[in-house]
């Protein structure tokens, strides 16, 4: 009687075992439902972070600038060290650098866009009026005459989307003008502490990993180190190419319509080239208020502007990108574009300017975990893929004689 409860329970322990403990596929519905179940409770007690959302709203922002300024300047003095040029006289001078661009912008440039923005919202009424008149003369024309009734639908409608929203950031406007207050204060002391963090990431940057590595646990030392070297390289990368680039973009348009004679060059091509942060699409939204003044200016300026956009464009295209950013973050266009709608629409513009480095941060995070459980998990054995291999078509280059 004995032997068959003992045999009994050996049999439901191994079955048991067999179909449960060591099934994999249940051991990750086990795992998603715990961390599922975590996240839960989280959401449950979210209140007793406050204090830390509190403190990061106050000191995130100042980290987040200097850290973009740090990955800016920081290979330059990097590389004053390999010319035996002592590391603090290198950060006291891109200290000195910086405060005389600073002077520089306060005192000539600044002034400059403050007086073209105030007169492009002056006259940027005249500019859309003039618009709406030229578009409307152009569409009673004998062309556009059998399609008059649908064009009138599209356009009441487009207006009356726009008058909505307008009204609604409006609204939305008037009910935040209490948050003001804050999100200055919230800047000034930005400004005022950004420059001592600065210091202390370009002299002690360096030792940071070590003293972070202490606190990890030492099986997981190495795969850890090795993880934020591929963050922190994906993040010195973008940063610093995405603000090169940006740099040069508004150079190029501030130089391309002085030239052509459009107004509020400086205005436009600053504004162009802060746009850029936003890739794909930034350089065509800046477009859209020069192809506007131009196309109310006259016919020959619009085609100037056409030019100066694809002369850009094209030295964008061939030479500062490939040169500058290259193809170092391996993103396709269309998840670009599909992460900053997303980002956009959680986040705002903050989402927009930021969502493509934290996409990259969460790439490296998901490729190291994807990789750590295929070597576990036994799944991925073998090299057998049923589906038809891609056909990659290699172009020799021209040998030239």
């Amino acid at each position: 009687m004995k032997q068959e409860e003992s045999a009994t329970v050996k049999h439901a322990a191994t079955w048991f075992w067999k179909w449960i403990l060591n099934n994999k596929v249940v051991s990750i519905l086990l795992i998603s439902l715990l961390v599922l179940l975590n996240i839960l409770a989280f959401s449950k007690i979210s209140y007793i972070f406050n204090p830390l959302k509190d403190f990061t709203s106050v000191v995130g922002l100042p980290i987040l600038m200097a850290g973009i300024i740090y990955y800016l300047v920081n290979p330059i003095i990097d590389w004053l060290e390999t010319k035996q040029f002592p590391r603090m006289a290198g950060i006291f001078l891109i200290f000195v650098i910086i405060s005389a661009l600073i002077v520089w912008g306060a005192t000539t440039l600044i002034p400059i866009i403050r007086e073209q923005t105030m007169s492009l919202i002056k006259n940027w009424p005249n500019y859309w009026d003039s618009l709406v008149s030229q578009v409307d003369s152009l569409l009673r024309s004998d062309i556009f005459s059998q399609f008059q009734q649908q064009l009138n639908e599209i356009t009441e409608n487009i207006m009356s989307s726009i008058s909505k929203e307008a009204s609604n950031l409006v609204n939305t406007t008037v009910s935040g003008i209490g948050n003001v207050v804050g999100a200055v204060t919230n800047v000034f002391v930005a400004l005022i502490t950004m420059p001592f963090i600065l210091f202390y990431l370009l002299k002690d940057g360096k030792k940071l990993p070590y003293y972070f590595m202490k606190i990890v646990p030492t099986k997981l030392r190495l795969s850890t180190y090795k993880l934020l070297g591929e963050i922190n390289n994906q993040i010195s990368q973008y940063i610093r190419g995405q603000l090169l680039v940006a740099f040069f973009v508004a150079i190029m348009f501030w130089i391309g319509f002085a030239i052509v004679g459009l107004e509020y060059a400086v205005t436009l091509g600053v504004m162009a080239g802060f746009l850029n942060l936003i890739p794909y699409l930034g350089s065509f939204i800046a477009m859209v208020p020069v192809l506007i003044i131009a196309f109310v200016t006259s016919p020959a300026m619009l085609i100037k502007v056409l030019i100066v956009f694809g002369i850009e464009q094209m030295i964008e295209g061939r030479v500062i990108q490939p040169q500058i950013l290259g193809s170092n973050l391996d993103i396709h266009p269309i998840t670009i574009i599909i992460v900053l709608l997303t980002s956009g629409k959680l986040f705002g513009v903050p989402g927009v300017i930021l969502g493509i480095p934290g996409y990259a941060v969460l790439k490296v995070i998901v490729e190291t975990v994807f990789s750590w459980y295929k070597n576990i998990s036994g799944l991925y054995e073998g090299d057998f893929n049923p589906a038809y291999e891609p056909n990659i078509v290699s172009r020799k280059k021209k040998k030239t004689k």
